[in-house]
């Protein structure tokens, strides 16, 4: 590719090298001369792009001779090439498409054209009509497709050709960009009587400046002979307004079977024109201003009395119930295109020619579908909607095209029993399945890519377990890219892995539920083991009375002393010790848990109460004492504040010996306590038992 890069010479060997070349594009360059010598090693060359270079002949010697291969040619430029000779073609013996732009061309040599010999296709920009009979001439005989491009034809003229045969080689005639009149249309038409093996005829981008005024030699030409496409494109006609009614060529195309008005502003074609197109099977007046009101006038009693193929796109339709009215007269229609047109919605019931099997409804705007849609239907196209939902039953439907609305699942198989092919990308579908897919017994095509797909584990794993999924997927795999979960966004489905913990949710949820549950056990196992809830009452104790003042004023004093012990010492401690203490002059009040707290209230709060009202704490310590269960823990609670304050208020009885070792590790300060201060030991001797109490008194006091 050599195009537009100003390039000016080439050196006479450049190309010596490039003897397998088969491609060559140095258009749009400034070569203002050419040389046989630069093509001369390119034998296998196939494809050459001379367009658009300054120069004005082909060459002072043949230039193209030794490229015997080639198969595309274009040459030419619009202004300084005004001369086309014999000599300019000599050699290409294989040329199958031939592109001249000659828009300034001023000399023809006769015959100059008839050296490429059978060509398939060519195109010839001229932008006067003087040397059109010349070059056509010498083409009749040697090319199927004639393209004439550019061209201003409103002095055209015919002449007799002088040709000694005329051999029925040009099968079509194609016009691009040309401007004509009423009078050399007419002129035009005299063409065709040079051209009997002609099928068809494309006019694109052309304007006629007249009104439709065709007046055609009806002795020379009765019709379009073995005519049976006609396309026209873009037709502009300034004077649209006062165009006639075309009645002087209804019979030219009696014997037409494929029209095409494109774009070319058609809002009716007259009944008396309709009936005259008997044999007329392919009509397509897309892009035009058709409404169902001319519709029904242009599709009257008689007209189109063949017609099969109908397409009425993006014209002015906006009732699907009128448009199928209208189109009743036409008993043979089997195939109607009313897309992008404007129906929004769609009635319960209409009514449409009885053989109908193709309906194409795509970019109608239509939000659902009703029993409207005629049960007689192979191949529905639907696409580019606002469908959400697709619930109609049709018996004898084949192809459902169904892409580009809202549809969040395939639709039910049930309403398609001998559904083929389906095409429903870039809808909102989310996954399907195998069991999904079994439902369509005859699919044999799908098109589903474009969709929001969910990776799931389910899915994934239905699509790598189908290895023939390509086979249906025709878009597959490229198509279908995951939407969710977040990490596999974008990803193609054939490629995501997800996590094993993604796959198997409900294991691994009952594996972590199951751990928690032993984690709970051993936990209150523990826990019971090494006294936790002990501790953590301890903790909650402790928390309650540091919100407590530290010291209380000694006027609210009320207790010589408080006395934690156990119940089973509770005999020792009633009898005895408050006879002994409470009895004696002057008398010491005690407080005891049994006697001194205030029913109701919170056990902790009496606890905690009663030791701060209290100048001491007796501990009336025991086997009892340490190998109960601390029936009364709330006391125990007391240990934790009262030892924290590191206050003598302590006083420690020790009823019988205890081994240090038996004291539970949970009282430790009281271990400690037990080993750094001096602590009262009960005598079993009564003889000193009386200078127990003087000791115990003195401490209290103390």
């Amino acid at each position: 590719m050599l195009k537009s890069n100003g390039i000016s010479t080439i050196e006479e060997d450049a190309f010596s090298s490039l003897g397998n070349l088969k491609h060559l594009d140095l258009s749009d360059n400034h070569l203002s001369n050419l040389f046989s010598s630069w093509f001369r090693p390119l034998l296998s060359l196939k494809y050459l792009n001379l367009l658009g270079n300054p120069y004005r002949t082909l060459g002072e010697t043949p230039l193209f001779s030794n490229l015997t291969n080639l198969q595309v040619l274009r040459v030419g430029n619009a202004y300084p090439f005004t001369g086309i000779r014999r000599i300019d073609f000599t050699g290409l013996t294989s040329l199958d498409e031939l592109e001249i732009n000659a828009s300034n061309l001023q000399s023809y040599e006769p015959e100059s054209l008839r050296s490429v010999g059978s060509i398939r296709h060519l195109i010839i920009c001229l932008r006067q009509s003087t040397l059109v009979l010349d070059i056509f001439a010498d083409l009749l005989s040697s090319v199927e497709y004639l393209e004439l491009r550019d061209t201003n034809l409103a002095t055209f003229h015919f002449s007799e050709l002088s040709v000694n045969e005329i051999n029925p080689r040009i099968k079509k005639l194609g016009f691009r960009n040309i401007y004509f009149t009423d009078g050399s249309f007419n002129e035009l038409l005299k063409v065709l009587s040079y051209t009997p093996a002609l099928l068809q005829t494309e006019f694109d981008d052309c304007t006629l400046n007249g009104v439709g005024d065709f007046t055609p030699e009806l002795d020379k030409v009765r019709d379009l002979g073995k005519v049976e496409t006609l396309i026209i494109r873009r037709l502009h006609i300034p004077k649209f307004y006062l165009f006639y009614d075309l009645s002087s060529v209804y019979s030219l195309l009696e014997k037409v079977k494929r029209i095409t008005v494109e774009n070319s502003k058609v809002f009716l074609v007259p009944c008396s024109f309709s009936q005259r197109l008997k044999s007329l099977e392919y009509l397509d007046l897309s892009e035009n201003l058709m409404v169902e009101e001319y519709l029904k006038y242009s599709a009257c009693e008689d007209g189109w009395p063949f017609l099969q193929t109908l397409i009425l796109r993006q014209n002015h339709l906006t009732s699907i119930e009128k448009t199928g009215e209208s189109l009743l007269t036409l008993r043979n229609l089997t195939n109607l295109d009313i897309s992008r047109n404007s129906f929004h919605s769609m009635p319960d019931i209409c009514l449409w020619p009885e053989k109908m099997r193709y309906l194409n409804l795509s970019s109608t705007r239509i939000n659902k579908v009703t029993p409207c849609i005629p049960q007689t239907l192979e191949v529905l196209d639907v696409s580019n909607n606002n469908l959400d939902s697709f619930s109609l039953l049709l018996p004898r439907l084949q192809e459902l095209y169904i892409s580009r609305n809202k549809l969040k699942t395939l639709p039910d198989a049930s309403l398609f029993p001998v559904l083929l092919v389906m095409k429903i990308t870039n809808n909102t579908i989310s996954t399907f399945s195998k069991e999904l897919l079994d439902f369509f017994p005859k699919l044999e095509t799908l098109e589903a890519g474009g969709n929001h797909f969910i990776c799931s584990c389910e899915f994934l794993s239905f699509t790598l377990q189908q290895p023939a999924l390509a086979e249906i997927l025709v878009d597959w795999p490229d198509s279908y890219l995951c939407d969710s979960p977040s990490h596999l966004r974008g990803q193609r489905v054939q490629d995501a892995r997800p996590s094993v913990a993604e796959c198997y949710q409900a294991a691994l949820g009952s594996g972590v539920c199951c751990a928690l549950l032993l984690l709970i056990l051993l936990t209150v196992g523990l826990c019971y083991h090494f006294h936790g809830l002990w501790y953590m009452r301890m903790m909650w104790a402790w928390l309650q009375a540091k919100r407590k003042p530290r010291k209380v004023p000694c006027r609210d004093i009320c207790y010589d002393a408080f006395v934690s012990y156990s119940e089973q010492d509770s005999y020792w401690v009633e009898n005895l010790m408050v006879q002994q203490l409470e009895n004696f002059e002057p008398p010491f009040k005690l407080c005891l848990h049994k006697r001194d707290f205030v029913p109701g209230k919170w056990i902790i709060d009496n606890i905690i109460d009663s030791i701060e009202k209290s100048h001491k704490t007796v501990f009336v310590l025991s086997e009892n004492f340490v190998k109960s269960e601390w029936c009364k823990y709330e006391l125990d609670f007391s240990h934790f504040r009262l030892f924290d304050e590191n206050n003598d208020a302590a006083i420690l009885v020790l009823l019988e010996p205890i081994e240090k070792k038996a004291i539970p590790q949970r009282f430790c300060k009281l271990r400690r306590i037990m080993n750094t201060k001096t602590y009262l030991e009960w005598p079993v001797d009564e003889a000193q038992q009386e200078g127990f109490w003087v000791n115990l008194r003195t401490a209290i006091k103390s």
